[in-house]
């Protein structure tokens, strides 16, 4: 009895698609499609009856009555009489034209390109796209086959490795230095979005929308183009190195220690003055010795600290008694 139930006249055909869905097709398992059936095609969708693997008539959106009427090609694959009304077996299949949207692509691996400015660069890339169903027939044949349903999740392994691959066209051909990709994004995610389209084409689907989101160099790539950015930053030196040095002597001030601690923070500033110009490679004629600062404007300096607290009243009475020492 069960056997029985199972093989009578389907007498109604519909698909309530899931998102992410593209087609699907109808498990008749033996069952007899009904002259006279209702097949149901909603928006976004399209019904196809296939005869052994060939596509045979559409249905659009809308509520169609199955008869040999508005079957006429698989009316004729099957060599039926249009008066025929006996029940008939053929595979439906539906499928969405809807765009499967909000999806993620990147590269699993670093693209190599040849850069204008830095040569040979290894690019790794971060983005989203969307498609959807533009020609059933290719779909059909080079997709779908005899399998009972294909999803956009199923799929994407297959068009990310297409998009790799476009990347690397698009991105070798552009010509344009990576310093500068960033400025021309919208033209590059144009540019990647034409080559993905020729490659979706093959499978019957259309790109609508590409966006390239980040470009990236190799981390060890980035770290050495971030000290270079750093040194272009800091310009003139001898102003860098007079800026830290009065950074130490402040901090140096503001401890606890008093003129040991001035000592200290003038050392540092000395040894990174000297460090910072060993650094430049002896490119220039090294600079006669900058003159001893003058006595009367170092108390100056010292009674400043000591106004603020930084030093005692003794501490300042016995460095100021050796400065003037010094005058002659």
């Amino acid at each position: 009895m069960f056997d029985f139930l199972r093989k009578q006249f389907v007498d109604v055909i519909e698909w309530l698609e899931q998102p992410g869905d593209i087609a699907w097709r109808v498990p008749f398992a033996d069952h007899e499609i009904q002259h006279g059936a209702q097949l149901t095609v909603r928006e976004g969708q399209l019904a196809a009856f296939l005869n052994e693997g060939t596509l045979a008539d559409y249905f659009g959106p809308g509520l169609h009555t199955i008869e040999t009427a508005n079957l006429p090609l698989l009316t004729n694959l099957m060599n039926w009489d249009k008066g025929f009304r006996s029940p008939f077996k053929s595979d439906v299949v539906f499928f969405s034209l809807k765009e499967q949207a909000s999806l993620k692509w990147g590269t699993a691996q670093p693209v190599t390109v040849r850069d204008a400015e830095f040569g040979a660069l290894r690019l790794r890339a971060f983005g989203s796209y969307s498609f959807k169903l533009n020609e059933i027939a290719p779909f059909v044949s080079r997709v779908l086959g005899t399998l009972p349903g294909m999803t956009a999740a199923a799929l994407e392994p297959q068009l990310r490795a297409a998009i790799q691959t476009a990347i690397a066209t698009a991105l070798g051909g552009s010509g344009v230095p990576f310093l500068d990709l960033a400025a021309n994004q919208q033209a590059l995610s144009d540019r990647i979005k034409a080559e993905v389209d020729k490659a979706f084409a093959q499978w019957g689907l259309t790109c609508l929308s590409f966006y390239v989101e980040s470009i990236s160099l190799p981390d060890e790539v980035q770290a050495h183009l971030d000290k270079a950015s750093s040194m272009r930053v800091l310009g003139d030196l001898g102003s860098y190195t007079r800026f830290q040095a009065a950074q130490a002597i402040e901090e140096a001030a503001n401890n606890d220690g008093g003129m040991a601690g001035i000592g200290a923070g003038m050392a540092a500033a000395t040894a990174l003055g000297g460090a910072m110009a060993q650094g430049l490679g002896g490119a220039a004629a090294p600079a006669s010795a900058a003159p001893a600062e003058d006595p009367v404007a170092m108390i100056e300096k010292l009674h400043k600290l000591v106004t603020i607290g930084a030093l005692s009243q003794q501490e300042f009475d016995a460095k100021k008694a050796e400065l003037l020492g010094r005058i002659r």
